[in-house]
């Protein structure tokens, strides 16, 4: 797509980037964030969350957080999760956060090849957040803020290990899950925890 920022005359549009994490868990809510940067500041550095270390990533969501003209996080809940499937949690989670922008934004572009349902014009751009430093920026906010999550939940359930894999289904992690049975933030709607409770629910 080509680059630069169009204007309505002499007003420039209010551009978001928006991007999620948490779709592949099998624990935890899914989180969106929504970011309007400044046109005037470098975006040097910017890039995928997944392409970046912990730590570089909490120094861009700091830097994210003190220079962006507006930006948001929202969440969908492990209950909406289940009750709507990830997909639809997902764009619920970004739709949120796109709503929450202070000044709203003019235009609207998603990572991926599905939009929210909003009243915003919006464009959806597969690999956005490798193309689009303000996508960039919400996979950054969106990431760090959900491993937050999942460290205090990490307290809650410390058993699990959430800490250190953040809901995803590594082999430890699904070791602890087939060992202790699932807790409540576990999402009943995947898989293996599904598979889990099938017996428990007389499926079997």
């Amino acid at each position: 797509m080509r680059r630069g920022r169009p204007r309505f005359g002499s007003t420039r549009i209010r551009i978001a980037g928006v991007d999620e994490a948490g779709r592949g868990p099998l624990a935890g809510p899914v989180v969106a964030a929504a970011v309007v940067l400044d046109p005037k500041r470098s975006t040097e550095g910017l890039r995928d969350s997944k392409l970046l270390t912990a730590a570089r990533r909490c120094e861009l969501a700091e830097w994210i957080r003190a220079n962006a003209l507006a930006f948001a996080v929202a969440e969908a809940s492990v209950a909406e999760i289940d009750s709507m499937n990830i997909l639809q949690a997902s764009l619920l989670a970004m739709r949120r956060a796109i709503e929450a922008l202070r000044p709203a934004a003019d235009l609207v572009l998603v990572d991926g090849k599905q939009l929210p349902r909003i009243s915003i014009a919006a464009r959806a751009i597969v690999d956005g957040d490798a193309l689009e430093p303000a996508i960039s920026a919400a996979s950054i906010l969106a990431k760090t803020h959900r491993d937050a999550l999942m460290v205090a939940l990490d307290e809650r359930y410390p058993q699990y290990g959430f800490a250190r894999h953040f809901g995803y289904p590594t082999p430890q992690h699904l070791a602890r899950l087939n060992q202790l049975g699932p807790c409540a933030v576990h999402r009943r709607s995947f898989a293996p925890v599904r598979a889990l409770l099938e017996p428990e629910l007389g499926f079997n």
